[in-house]
């Protein structure tokens, strides 16, 4: 069903509360639509703080039941979690309401608007928000539709995951994970990496390779990843961390020192309070596409020094008692094994944590998870896992974590499974010592922030 989401006047989100369909319905309330949702974790007597935000914003919060869609709703908006069965889809099919996919509304508001669209298997929410604080810094008044919260947006008392802005670009996390980044018709096209991550790296090739047919004006790659630089374009405003290489933005120099990375861009210094030389990279990509845009490299320098990071990426909550905390979205083996590797350059000690989600994705990658692990951890760190996190719905449960542990550990390995991550402190007590890193990984449970808090209340 064709819709023209411009002559719409009332939209209603199911699942409001997920990272992709709340910044959504916090763009649209921006633009002066009447927005509401409802999510299954709702509830009309204790409001947790994401309605509270919500509610903020202009978007009404209800319960899962249906009484949020009425005859006045012109558009109904759904995750692909949302099956057909779901009451509240059923009662918009009764009335008669349009529905669309997530991915399917996205797509229609980067035709509208001229959009930076940041594709690739890792990094996109960094470099979407490293963006983003440049095009502000640079007095650019951008958007943003991100899947993670961007700090300086949460110290405002918002979710943080969406701006709607007032200037002509809206920066965008292009998702590749279900396929919705080939429906994207952006103006400026960014691939940041390809590694395998829920599909084949054939597979992944020929999205990211419509996706580059898709984009309308330029396509900028990273050259220093292998895969991805198969799909460059022309060089320009490419980017690299090779010195050799002809990429218009070159980055050299790196270092780290705590939480601390410096290097350089065509010889201009940067600094920056994150880790990891991907930072590096996510920086390098950014920087890139404001280059693009005309924006220039000491501008770029400025925004960045006062970056601020995103929600669960790398986010240190503190330390205590000798030990550093930090609470990262790191989910696929590439992720994994670049965030423990951060990690090395702050203690002498690296104890990891890993709650993989899905039984399907972790039987897919569990021999990749197992390889990226096993090579980047030193003797002296340690992997932790807890069971898989089951979101609902069908599953096989033919794989555990524990077999995840078992193939680390036959790799000679510290590794060790504690099957309820509420027992981790307990049982990792002794293992911790007075310099070292606790790094807490996982990705789509929604409970994990509030696991870092009670990780932190424990210590």
């Amino acid at each position: 069903m064709k819709v023209d989401i411009n002559t719409i006047e009332e939209f209603f989100f199911i699942g409001v509360a997920g990272a992709g369909m709340s910044a959504l319905a916090q763009y649209i309330a921006g633009m002066g639509k009447r927005v509401s949702g409802s999510d299954r974790y709702f509830s009309s007597e204790v409001m947790s703080e994401i309605q509270v935000k919500l509610q903020e914003t202009g978007v009404r919060c209800f319960k899962q039941d249906g009484e949020g869609i009425t005859a006045d709703t012109g558009l109904v908006v759904v995750s692909t979690a949302v099956e057909d069965t779901v009451y509240e889809v059923q009662k918009a099919k009764q009335l008669g309401i349009p529905i669309l996919k997530r991915s399917e509304l996205l797509a229609q508001i980067v035709r509208g608007r001229k959009t930076i669209a940041v594709g690739g298997t890792s990094g996109k929410s960094t470099t979407s928000a490293m963006l983003f604080d440049i095009l502000c810094h640079a007095g650019m008044r951008p958007g943003i539709i991100s899947g993670a919260g961007l700090v300086s947006l949460i110290r405002e008392g918002k979710i943080g995951n969406a701006a709607t802005g007032s200037g002509e670009w809206l920066v965008i996390e292009a998702d590749e994970s279900d396929g919705s980044i080939v429906q994207y018709e952006a103006e400026i096209g960014v691939l940041l990496n390809i590694d395998k991550d829920h599909q084949e790296i054939d597979a992944l090739m020929d999205i990211f390779d419509q996706f580059r047919r898709n984009t309308k004006s330029r396509f900028i790659v990273n050259q220093s990843h292998p895969l991805a630089a198969k799909l460059s374009t022309e060089t320009t405003f490419n980017f690299s961390t090779d010195s050799g290489s002809n990429a218009g933005y070159i980055a050299s120099g790196y270092s780290q020192e705590g939480i601390c990375i410096r290097f350089l861009i065509n010889g201009v210094p940067f600094a920056l309070n994150t880790i990891g030389r991907h930072n590096m990279e996510n920086a390098l990509a950014a920087v890139a596409v404001a280059g693009s845009l005309g924006i220039d490299l000491t501008v770029a320098a400025a925004a960045l020094a006062k970056y601020e990071g995103i929600y669960r990426r790398h986010q240190v909550i503190g330390k205590k008692h000798g030990v550093w905390l930090i609470d990262d979205y790191a989910h696929n083996p590439a992720k994994c094994a670049a965030s423990i590797a951060a990690c090395q350059q702050i203690a002498p000690k690296v104890i990891a944590w890993f709650q993989p989600h899905g039984y399907g994705p972790t039987r897919f990658l569990r021999n990749d998870f197992v390889k990226e692990i096993a090579a980047v951890l030193r003797p002296e760190d340690e992997i932790w896992m807890s069971e898989i996190f089951y979101a609902g719905g069908t599953a096989v449960k033919d794989i555990s974590a524990a077999d995840l542990i078992r193939d680390l550990k036959a790799e000679g390995r510290n590794a060790y499974f504690t099957e309820r991550r509420d027992d981790l402190i307990g049982e990792m007590r002794t293992h911790l010592s007075d310099n070292c890193v606790l790094l807490l990984m996982g990705a789509r449970d929604p409970s994990l922030e509030k696991f870092a808090t009670e990780v932190w209340e424990e210590l």
